[in-house]
């Protein structure tokens, strides 16, 4: 079993909600990458999702489009992400590791030697936004030696393909909440219980929800019916202008807490 499968094993094991935080690698700090990692981590974090800075950022709203002009300013490219999760793995071996971003960084890199470089590094999964299902054949080199495309579907999904993605999914199927960007503000929680019902019956993976997720209320509604929650935005936000590795952590820390302890909640 992958670390993801084993995560959500222990998670169904427990009946407990997985909540995976997305940050923007080396936002706000290059410096203190890793550390916010781990501050992640001990905030009760089952998974992260760690997103690669690109210069078109077409499926994230201005928040992470933001942090991602702010990393690129600094410097930050895939391989100093590469290099971070192996630092992280130093000490934590068994948090899942999901690479989040674009296939133009992934095809420079070369996919072969991107799909060695990762597992190396310890990174467990990969979902690329602008690589759906149908295009995926080129991330063979990376399911080959065992990464785990993470696949995305939305409420504008039809059946059929659907019924492909359930089929496909391995580690987490992710569910856009929505027809829009990162960091909307518009998530109606009662209009996509029924749709997540119909697609956790049919996936061979649990079914993680994002897009708009932005606080305890609104993770500890969606924990009712999906297997994770992922949350964004707000984050990254939070975490905006920090410079120093304490204060990172306590912003990681202070923002994730209410929000485990909504997710725990009976």
């Amino acid at each position: 079993m992958s670390r993801i499968d084993r995560r959500f094993a222990a998670l169904e094991a427990d009946s407990r909600t997985g909540l995976i935080p997305f940050v923007t690698a080396g936002d706000p700090s290059p410096e203190h990458a890793v550390a916010l990692m781990h501050a992640l981590v001990a905030a009760g974090a089952d998974l992260i999702e760690l997103g690669v800075p690109f210069s078109d950022p077409m499926a994230d709203g201005p928040v992470i489009q933001h942090a991602s002009e702010r990393a690129i300013a600094s410097g930050v490219g895939l391989g100093d992400v590469l290099r971070w999760v192996a630092e992280f793995r130093q000490r934590d071996a068994d948090t899942p590791v999901v690479l989040m971003g674009y296939l133009n960084p992934i095809e420079m890199h070369g996919y072969a030697r991107f799909a060695q470089d990762a597992v190396q590094a310890g990174v467990d999964g990969v979902l690329v936004v602008d690589c759906p299902l149908e295009e995926s054949a080129v991330l063979e080199p990376l399911r080959i030696v065992g990464l785990q495309q993470i696949l995305l579907a939305a409420p504008t999904t039809a059946p059929a393909r659907m019924a492909k993605l359930c089929e496909a999914a391995r580690g987490f199927l992710y569910y856009v909440s929505f027809a829009g960007i990162t960091g909307a503000a518009r998530l109606s929680t009662a209009d996509i219980a029924a749709r997540v019902a119909e697609v956790r019956a049919g996936a061979k993976a649990p079914v993680a929800v994002g897009f708009g997720v932005r606080d305890a209320a609104t993770a500890k509604a969606i924990a009712g019916f999906a297997d994770a929650v992922v949350i964004g935005s707000a984050l990254v936000e939070r975490l905006a202008g920090a410079t120093e590795a304490d204060d990172i952590a306590t912003r990681a820390r202070e923002f994730l807490a209410p929000i485990r302890a909504a997710l725990d909640a009976p």
